[in-house]
């Protein structure tokens, strides 16, 4: 038989993908919940339906002797003998946990006639709803799941929240519980309230119940909900920056910001990946613009920033890359003075470095670049006011925030001032993100390869020696478009 790799990878029957699933906590006090099945994968299944304060009624030919234990003392109800469609009657969920595929199959396909949700253990396609892996903190549960596909991988990520959530949370998860009525009637606005959150979550209350001195912490609540809401007439803004795209690139600080804002006015470019670490009840507004098509100008976002932050809003105007590279950032820091808007600024890694770091292209390099210059050329009249000769220079290189719209032109400029038609040059398109791609060659044939692999926006441009570097220094997503280019020799 051949066992090459090639003949390998075929596969009759290919995985099915894990389904997108939404996430539901099911309060089932007092709801009937049947299990079918009476072994040890039953039993870990029935442990934390009872402790949800569900009816649970075991259905088996047998029950294990812990089981057994349960029923006898009436915490389980059992049904003796092999699956039955009347079993489900009166059930809100349906577990199948035996070793029989034929009667876990029967169980699903009853439960699916009946429109009730059916796990059926270690079987993604028989199930219609996954039991996650759970982290508690008394009434604050953390519900990992992987779609069924990776449960190991659940487990994993539950270990070590385990490890990294205090067990103080669970005090303080019950307080709010109970006091949930009384910090609504305090505070009925719900821009209010969330500010009263914020200070709660990280002030004495918290620290009390970490020191484990409960009287403490319920002293500290009662001095926080006693004293007058605070007044927030104005807003602020804070311009962040949200990087070239890749999540894990944001600052702390503007994960923190971006979890307070009450607005968000962000990019066209900004990656889905980031806004979903914003808060999710924020408001989203898209202020986006790209060449010819400028669907909320300059104007109209200094507008937002103002009716929103008059309004008591914190605002957070979230620009790719970084803010004052590029992005406008001062002008609309001036505009915000201006007004008397109250503003900060949280820098985010521009798009040459983290291109460039992506691409495996460093800057500068002790041999082969001593400089690196930030260009943006995207009109003709901005081209011409370039310093065409300094920008020719060898022994630096030039990233250019220009996408794809202008090569033909920025070709033809750099060599009619003096740079080499065989200078290396790295063009990075979706930068760090999962589709990245880099374009590799020589500055004659730049215009021509792009087109050639219609690489699009967002996209920068790498010239310079260092770009060579880009196949041997490659080490995220694929490998690099076109030939590696040659180091250019230098005049002694």
């Amino acid at each position: 038989m051949d066992s090459s790799p090639a003949t390998a990878r075929l596969d009759p029957h290919p995985p099915v993908a894990p389904p997108a699933l939404y996430p539901l906590f099911a309060d089932l006090r007092g709801r009937r919940v049947l299990v079918v099945g009476g072994g040890a994968v039953a039993r870990r299944k029935i442990a934390p339906l009872l402790a949800a304060g569900a009816n649970v009624v075991v259905g088996a030919p047998q029950l294990e002797p812990a089981l057994d234990d349960l029923a006898r003392v009436g915490k389980i109800e059992f049904l003796d003998g092999r699956f039955a469609p009347n079993w489900l009657d009166g059930a809100w969920l349906v577990v199948a946990a035996t070793d029989d595929g034929a009667v876990n199959r029967a169980v699903a396909a009853e439960a699916q006639a009946r429109r009730i949700w059916a796990n059926v253990v270690d079987d993604l396609e028989l199930s219609s709803y996954q039991s996650p892996a759970r982290v508690e903190r008394g009434p604050l549960q953390i519900a990992i799941s992987s779609g069924g596909g990776a449960p190991m991988l659940a487990r994993h990520l539950r270990e070590k929240l385990e490890t990294e959530l205090d067990e103080s949370l669970a005090g303080l998860a019950a307080l709010l519980l109970r006091e949930r009525r009384r910090i609504r009637a305090r505070h009925p606005r719900l821009a209010e309230r969330r500010r009263f959150f914020d200070a709660l979550l990280t002030g004495p209350v918290t620290e009390r119940f970490r020191a484990g001195d409960e009287g403490g912490a319920l002293r500290a609540f009662e001095a926080a909900l006693g004293e007058a809401p605070p007044s927030r007439d104005i807003g602020s803004v804070a311009l962040v920056g949200a990087g070239p795209g890749d999540p894990g690139l944001l600052t702390l600080r503007a994960l923190r910001l971006l979890n307070q804002a009450d607005v968000i006015l962000h990019d066209r470019l900004v990656s889905d990946g980031v806004l979903a670490l914003a808060r999710r009840d924020a408001e989203f507004i898209e202020v986006g613009k790209q060449a010819s098509n400028h669907h909320v100008t300059q104007d109209g976002i200094h507008a937002l920033m103002l009716e929103h932050a008059r309004a008591g809003r914190r605002v957070v105007r979230l620009k790719g890359g970084d803010p004052f590279v590029f992005g406008r950032g001062g002008e609309e820091l001036e505009f915000l003075h201006a007004h008397g808007i109250a503003f900060e600024v949280v820098p985010g890694v521009t798009a040459a470095l983290a291109c460039a770091a992506y691409a495996g292209v460093p800057l500068t390099h002790r041999e082969h670049a001593q400089s690196v210059r930030f260009v943006t050329a995207h009109t003709k009249d901005s081209v011409d006011t370039l310093d065409w000769r300094a920008l020719a220079q060898e022994k630096q290189t030039l990233a250019v925030y220009m996408g794809v719209a202008g090569l033909d032109r920025l070709q033809q400029k750099l060599l009619e001032h003096g740079r080499q038609a065989g200078t290396p040059f790295a063009l990075v398109e979706n930068g760090s993100r999962p589709g990245q791609r880099v374009l590799t060659g020589t500055l004659a044939d730049l215009p021509q390869l792009a087109r050639l692999h219609d690489l699009q926006s967002p996209a920068l441009l790498i010239l310079g020696e260092v770009a060579a570097l880009a196949h041997t220094l490659h080490w995220f997503g694929d490998k690099p478009l076109g030939a590696p280019a040659p180091q250019v020799a230098h005049a002694a």
